[in-house]
């Protein structure tokens, strides 16, 4: 007791938080009066267990919530902890993956003899399986029985959830066939659902048969997820008639699958390239009255996307921002890609607008892939224009900055790029050694390769090292322009960096000694080299 009254004391000093000290049980104190101070104020004078439980789960702060805990049991008269404090306690510890104070917590737990229930394991397992620490998931479901607790199959579902999660699949299995035998639980379907999930991702399709065949003989009737996981696994296999025959056999039944089962269907045709039958299917979803979901969509937006389908692409797209969904940055690139390939520039931009009107933010993927085609196409002042509204709501990322300017030096809009480098340089963006390159070959390209060199040595000066194509690029220009004596300030500035590359070296000698009979002198080589 005085062990916890000394954490309380030294929790109080700022270098050192609760869940760092609470490993401080050792420690022993004379007899001496002190006052304690609530972690939390105002702190009630009478307190009770379901007082502390609301305390606990409305403290944003976990190490004062963890204080107030400890406080009410050591500093609280007549206060004494019951089930329901521990299990709000645990709660927010495991969820904030505090384990080893969890631990500590669940061993007082058990010396308490309080009597508990079977939810305060259920949810430590599935943070355990949320971390990725299957086998202490495993363990906590073995020791239940310890606290005077039975097993349930909500446990034991729960348990296998958090393995198929880790993909422990050979755990599965055995904590099936022994949940009767060793844990004294029943299984449900629910138990064999996960079974079948576990055996179809591990590619083992014939023994997930088996168990969907005894399933019957167990007590148990097979139900849509049932034959939906069966359907996945023969599509995970390509065997598109197995999972049609699934299909079938579920409708003859007479039920209705769900959008999940329609999806996992059209995915399996569009991953053999069979298209128009993905159609059908979505077709008889649609005739069914089952409602596509957002995979759904992404599914066949894909599809359309990967077949140059630009049309169907963009209208389903619009029907799935109609349908209260939010398509993904990815998905919006790939229609905005397919788009503008085929020359709908406009009705890409389009898109985006109809997207910030439904309060889909597109973010600096989206506006990039817009930027790079309007300045492909030449209409770089509409690229201008569309960064600055984007700029205007959020903030560019340096991929967006370099494919702009990448476009205006393609055009030729030197003057532009430079006011554009300026801006990302004055908002705390720093270049990298794309955004230099693009800059060197648009001067190189009009003809200016020794503006060039300059940015090559401010490129050099802020440490953002040259590669081959960047010294290319200059000796290129430079012979163009008649200048091929400035080759040898090129080496010099790229000698001074220390980080000339094999290749790079290569390259320059390659240059230099082609230039012998052109009249530079070994001297001058050898004057730059010995730098």
């Amino acid at each position: 007791m005085l062990g916890r009254r000394l954490q309380l004391l030294l929790s109080n000093l700022p270098t050192t938080s609760f869940l760092q000290s609470i490993s401080v049980r050792s420690l022993s104190l004379s007899a001496v009066s002190y006052t304690v101070t609530p972690p939390i104020k105002p702190w009630p004078q009478r307190l009770y267990p379901k007082r502390l439980v609301a305390i606990i789960t409305a403290q944003h702060d976990l190490d004062l919530a963890l204080q107030a805990f400890h406080y009410a049991a050591d500093f609280q008269p007549g206060f004494a902890h019951n089930y329901d404090t521990y299990h709000a306690i645990i709660q927010r510890l495991a969820r904030a993956r505090a384990f080893e104070v969890v631990e500590s917590l669940l061993s007082d737990l058990q010396k308490s003899n309080l009597k508990c229930g079977e939810q305060l394991f259920i949810v430590v397992i599935r943070s355990y399986g949320l971390a990725g620490r299957p086998k202490m998931a495993l363990e906590t479901f073995v020791r239940i029985e310890n606290f005077g607790v039975q097993r349930s199959v909500r446990s034991l579902n729960c348990l296998l959830n958090a393995l198929v999660q880790n993909r422990r699949y050979d755990l599965v299995h055995w904590v099936f066939e022994n949940c009767q035998k060793k844990f004294r639980v029943m299984p449900n379907v629910f138990t064999c659902n996960i079974l079948l999930k576990a055996l179809c991702n591990k590619n083992d399709i014939e023994r997930a048969h088996k168990v969907f065949d005894e399933m019957p003989a167990m007590g148990m009737v097979p139900n849509v997820v049932s034959y939906t996981t069966i359907m996945g696994g023969c599509v995970s296999r390509g065997d598109m008639a197995g999972a049609r025959k699934v299909f079938g056999e579920i409708l003859d039944r007479g039920w209705l699958p769900d959008a999940t089962t329609y999806t996992i269907l059209m995915d399996g045709y569009v991953k053999k390239g069979r298209l128009g039958d993905a159609i059908k299917v979505m077709d008889e979803m649609e005739e069914n009255g089952v409602p596509p979901n957002e995979v759904t969509y992404g599914v066949m937006i894909e599809a359309y996307c990967k077949e140059n389908k630009s049309g169907e692409a963009l209208n389903l797209l619009e029907d799935m921002v109609d349908g209260k969904y939010i398509p993904s940055s990815a998905l919006c690139c790939k229609v905005i890609d397919v788009l503008c390939h085929h020359g709908k520039v406009e009705d890409a931009c389009e898109l985006w607008k109809r997207l910030l009107k439904k309060n889909c933010t597109p973010d600096n993927a989206i506006f990039g892939t817009l930027i790079h085609w309007l300045c492909k196409k030449g209409k770089i002042r509409e690229a201008r224009k569309l960064f600055d509204q984007f700029e205007r709501g959020a903030i560019p990322s340096i991929l967006t900055y370099n494919t702009l300017i990448a476009g205006m030096c393609e055009e030729g809009e030197l003057c532009e790029a430079g006011r554009l480098w300026d801006d990302m340089v004055e908002k705390g963006c720093a270049p990298n050694a794309f955004t230099y390159n693009m800059l060197i070959k648009g001067f190189c390209n009009i003809g200016n390769p020794k503006e060039g060199i300059r940015i090559l040595e401010e490129m050099v000066n802020n440490r953002c090292l040259p590669t081959k194509s960047t010294y290319a690029m200059l000796i290129e220009g430079l012979h163009k322009s008649g200048e091929d004596r400035d080759v040898a300030k090129v080496l010099s500035v790229a000698m001074s960096s220390r980080d000339l590359d094999n290749e790079s070296w290569d390259l320059f000698m390659e240059k230099m000694v082609g230039d012998l009979d052109k009249g530079t002198s070994i001297s001058k080589i050898d004057e730059i080299v010995s730098k």
